[in-house]
């Protein structure tokens, strides 16, 4: 849920899918349909069938535990780089690297002095396991998933992207200091627009659907966006290429699973 959505967004949605669905055999259970609905306006629904996927997978595979080691978290539905050493680090542990986008932010200016991070890439991964902490014999140290938990907190809250509060750093070095914070020199930082775009159109269809208890007709669908016929048409057919929305025998809309052969 938390993946590219605040947590602020996250936390009452989250509260109510744990307590129904406390468990991934509970979750794995439901229709898709039902998981959609329960997802609401989080954005991104492709996330939740990849979530009903990944906790069949725990239930028919994992005795319905999550994995406590990166690489079978890996091969999970739905979980990355990011998702899988968060989980290894912070619920279990691990002295994993774990990189966002604070994480880097705050590796770019205090380590190599630039405002901002480049591309991701696996040197993002190189850096910040270098940063974690280890005891005298060269084993990583019991606080290295506090540590991680701390470098993420730090650029949330501190290391920010626009107004840096630079004089409350705990941090006692920090390159980018050092040289003056110059400012970025690379392409400008990318902002993601949602009004009228397709992503906004696809979320006014979906609530129609998440709102109906039956299938609907195209019309009921059709009056949600009716400025752009074309781009109307073009997110529903991606709702539907994307498995998150059927068509039944009769010609109805609903969300997937919930057909009922009709």
């Amino acid at each position: 849920m938390l993946q590219q959505t605040p947590v602020a967004r996250v936390l009452d949605p989250w509260s109510e899918w744990v307590r129904r669905w406390p468990v991934p055999s509970a979750m794995a259970a439901a229709s898709p349909g039902d998981v959609l609905r329960a997802w609401g306006k989080l954005g991104y629904p492709r996330r939740a069938l990849r979530l009903h996927a990944c906790a069949q997978v725990l239930a028919a595979e994992h005795g319905d535990v999550v994995p406590d080691d990166v690489e079978t978290l890996l091969s999970l539905p739905g979980i990355g780089d990011y998702t899988a050493r968060a989980v290894a680090c912070f619920a279990y542990g691990q002295a994993v690297p774990v990189v966002d986008t604070n994480v880097r932010r705050v590796i770019a200016r205090a380590v190599h002095g630039r405002a901002e991070p480049g591309n991701p890439g696996k040197r993002d991964l190189d850096d910040a396991e270098v940063l974690l902490p280890r005891a005298a014999d060269g084993s990583y140290s019991v606080d290295a998933p506090v540590f991680s938990a701390a470098l993420m907190e730090l650029g949330a809250l501190v290391c920010t992207a626009r107004k840096p509060r630079c004089d409350e750093c705990p941090l006692t070095d920090c390159r980018w200091v050092r040289r003056g914070r110059p400012a970025h020199t690379g392409p400008p930082r990318r902002t993601q627009k949602f009004a009228g775009t397709d992503r906004q159109v696809r979320g006014l269809l979906l609530d129609v659907l998440r709102g109906s208890a039956d299938p609907v007709p195209r019309g009921s669908l059709d009056v949600v966006w009716t400025s752009d016929t074309a781009q109307r048409d073009r997110a529903l057919d991606s709702l539907l290429s994307d498995g998150l929305v059927e068509i039944t025998k009769s010609g109805l809309f609903c969300l997937v699973g919930e057909g009922d052969g009709r």
